[in-house]
């Protein structure tokens, strides 16, 4: 009788041990973290589907590797379509979220948008300074003034020779690289430079992807080019950054030009435009919640210059209204 007593309390110990570790671990699958505010499981699983910018591009996709450290099952897909592509699949609602170099457009994107039902809160994360490139070997020329980017880049303009810039240019071949026509960095530099959203010569080598102009620039002598200064920061050991004069004197993008203005007129804006749709999922709403609070930092480690804390306060009650 005592054997089977005993039997029985080993077996009694055993279930009750087992238990307890199932409870623990149980638990520690459901272990709550914080991420923007907002308390979630470790379990958060989902979708999100980010396009737009190759501007904002690397902003996003530092957030996204940091995010899927905390929620590894949230699958966050980031795009490079550029601004205006981006648009264009956000204001049907394929997306989630939108990187932007510039305003959404009217009416010609913002009637889309509601003609589909899509509403969204635009959100500041920083300013970029829109960067002129040349080849590392180029040793003529460290500054172009506005008028002469504008004699290079309207779309009337024939300039394929060095010497046609400027007295005492040498007479070497231009070859010119920049962002496609669905780019927000094109639409900026055709508004600032040739005074019309749009207007440029079409005859150069034309990209969305950014890494693909920094390679042509790098391996043609004779190239000239533009695009956002985080992609000059990653290559500045292929590459040669121009000043730019826009009137008040030669004036080279960094991180003291930029914000302040200085850097005229090629300081832009950067945004993320938000789905009010898609932020009610809470893998979207933990997402934009956390690039929120992890934005700034990862937009000057990229390379740009984040926006004021006042601005993403603003940003937050944008999100709670």
């Amino acid at each position: 009788m005592r054997n089977n007593t005993n039997k029985v309390s080993v077996l009694t110990v055993a279930i009750v041990v087992t238990m307890f570790w199932v409870l623990v671990a149980c638990g520690s699958d459901q272990k709550e973290q914080t991420a923007g505010g907002v308390s979630v499981t470790s379990e958060l699983t989902g979708t999100i589907e980010v396009d737009g910018s190759s501007t904002v591009y690397p902003i996003s996709e530092a957030v996204a590797e940091e995010f899927n450290k905390l929620y590894p099952k949230v699958r966050v897909n980031v795009g490079v379509s550029g601004t205006g592509g981006g648009f264009k699949r956000f204001t049907v609602g394929e997306t989630d979220i939108s990187g932007a170099s510039r305003l959404i457009r009217n009416p010609k994107e913002t009637s889309k948008a509601e003609a589909n039902g899509v509403t969204y809160d635009e959100l500041r994360l920083g300013t970029d300074g829109l960067s002129v490139l040349v080849n590392l070997d180029n040793d003529f020329v460290d500054c172009l003034t506005v008028e002469e980017l504008n004699a290079i880049w309207m779309p009337e303009s024939t300039i394929n020779n060095w010497s046609q810039v400027r007295t005492g240019f040498p007479d070497q071949k231009m070859r010119l690289y920049g962002p496609d026509s669905d780019s927000g960095t094109f639409d900026y530099f055709t508004e600032e430079v040739n005074d019309e959203v749009q207007a440029s010569r079409s005859d150069y080598t034309a990209s969305a992807d950014d890494n693909v102009l920094v390679q042509g620039i790098a391996g043609d002598k004779g190239s000239l080019g533009y695009f956002g200064y985080a992609y000059y920061q990653e290559n500045k050991d292929k590459l040669k950054l121009l000043a730019v004069d826009s009137g008040s004197g030669c004036v080279q993008p960094n991180l003291q030009t930029i914000p302040s203005g200085e850097y005229s007129p090629l300081s832009r804006p950067l945004f993320i435009y938000v789905n009010e749709k898609s932020y009610q999922r809470p893998e979207v709403k933990t997402f934009v919640d956390f690039y929120m609070d992890k934005g700034p930092d990862l937009t000057n480690e990229v390379g740009y210059v984040a926006s004021q804390d006042a601005v993403y306060a603003d940003n937050r009650d944008r999100l709670k209204k």
